[in-house]
């Protein structure tokens, strides 16, 4: 708190601004929102600077006002991120459906923005060999994720095979300490393990059983794509398993594709 009040204190003093000149400042914002709490008095700012006095919403905003900073800003100087907001809020467990108003600006997740000149997004793709640089965009409650250590796959536009559970166009979120094909454990397809596999003429994803050396890649039965049976490890390589998906739900979004 010490070292947010003495940012606060450097700020004030490359203004040339006096204790009491920010008083004055700070009283015609008060009359202006008709609330004495925006008032900074020459000794609450004393202690806010030199005493590690921790300011009130009021001050802390006539503050930025007169000393044109960014609110969120300032707020870090204090130890508070808004963009763990939407994280956050994941804690807190709330039972019934609601709406969320986060800004977008308001959490932040390192995501490829540059992708390799040439992909064929029609085909199933480890994207994450074709990643090239990463940023900062922001998407709303993943910051939590180290998302730029996760690997990724793209389905295919082309790539019915797990359709409706995963569309074309779909991307995923591989987790390769996952690779271990089971053949049992679930009890519906929601809860079945998806696996994201190379072959030797490229990427599939869907349902596996093994069975000795032999690996059946399984579609889903709405697809009408039929199974693939392929000599283990030989012909193909499990990369890991699917734990997140972001995909289209729009049903006509999914007739255009088709």
């Amino acid at each position: 708190m010490e070292e947010a009040g003495q940012k606060l204190k450097r700020v004030r003093e490359r203004l040339r601004l006096k204790y009491r000149e920010v008083e004055e400042y700070s009283t015609r914002i008060a009359r202006a929102r008709g609330n004495e709490e925006y008032i900074v008095a020459l000794s609450r700012l004393s202690d806010i600077e030199n005493k590690g006095t921790l300011p009130s919403l009021f001050r802390l905003y006539s503050l930025c006002a007169i000393y044109k900073l960014d609110l969120s800003e300032v707020l870090s100087w204090y130890g508070i991120s808004l963009s763990n907001l939407p994280a956050d809020s994941a804690l807190a467990e709330i039972p019934v459906t609601h709406l969320a108003d986060f800004t977008v600006e308001e959490g932040e997740f390192q995501s490829p923005i540059s992708i390799e000149p040439g992909l064929d997004i029609k085909k199933t793709l480890f994207l994450s060999r074709f990643i090239q640089r990463w940023g900062k965009l922001p998407l709303m409650f993943l910051n939590h994720l180290d998302l730029k250590n996760q690997r990724y796959g793209l389905i295919g536009t082309d790539d019915w095979s797990m359709y409706p559970i995963l569309s074309p166009g779909a991307i995923v979120v591989i987790d390769e300490t996952r690779r271990r094909v089971v053949n049992s454990g679930w009890n519906n397809e929601f809860e079945r393990p998806i696996y994201f596999l190379e072959t030797r003429v490229g990427y599939a994803c869907g349902w596996c059983a093994l069975r000795e050396n032999r690996l059946t890649l399984q579609p889903h039965p709405a697809s009408a794509c039929d199974p693939e049976s392929f000599d283990f490890p030989n012909e193909i390589d499990v990369i890991g398993q699917v734990t997140e998906v972001a995909m289209t739900i729009d049903p006509s979004e999914r007739r255009r594709q088709r």
